[in-house]
């Protein structure tokens, strides 16, 4: 009996940890581009401020076969975009996904994305001790990022839990 209480005490703090990582991460200004029926791949963009610091070690969504955080990066007078297995977040900085720079890459897609629908993506962190935890977003559909300073409470994070790994 001791040793199945023991067990679960060690289950439930574990899952505390895990779930941490994700408690402080702000995910705002999220936003997937609008296709049009035929288009394989689109980009998402956001704002992720990790209070503690993290890293993105994956993204995934229903919406697309396959999803990838990529980085667009001048070499010389050409534009190259690579994979970016891992994106770090730094404490108390927000690490901006936009156009022209990091992004998440939604390839394979199964649908058209509609302006005005929303797509549910889910980030996988690790924290500075490898604890993994997820972050499960509904991100909005759009033409264009959303304007002006402020995110509007449409534009933030819509968090529908956090998990664990």
């Amino acid at each position: 009996m001791k040793l199945k209480l023991l067990t679960a005490a060690l289950l439930l703090s574990s899952t505390a940890l895990y779930a941490h990582t994700a408690q402080t991460v702000d995910v705002s200004r999220a936003w997937v581009r609008a296709t049009v029926p035929g288009q394989q791949a689109t980009g998402a963009y956001m704002h992720i401020t990790s209070k503690n610091g993290a890293r993105l070690v994956g993204v995934s969504s229903p919406a697309a076969g396959i999803m990838e955080v990529h980085q667009m990066k001048m070499e010389g007078d050409v534009m190259k975009m690579r994979a970016a297995p891992v994106l770090d977040l730094p404490a108390g900085q927000t690490v901006q996904l936009k156009p022209g720079g990091y992004h998440v890459m939604m390839m394979d897609l199964k649908q058209a994305l509609e302006k005005g629908s929303s797509v549910p993506m889910t980030l996988h962190l690790q924290d500075a001790k490898g604890l993994e935890s997820t972050l499960v977003l509904s991100v909005p559909v759009r033409t264009l990022a959303p304007s002006g300073g402020a995110a509007s409470p449409a534009d933030s994070r819509a968090v529908h839990g956090a998990h664990t790994h």
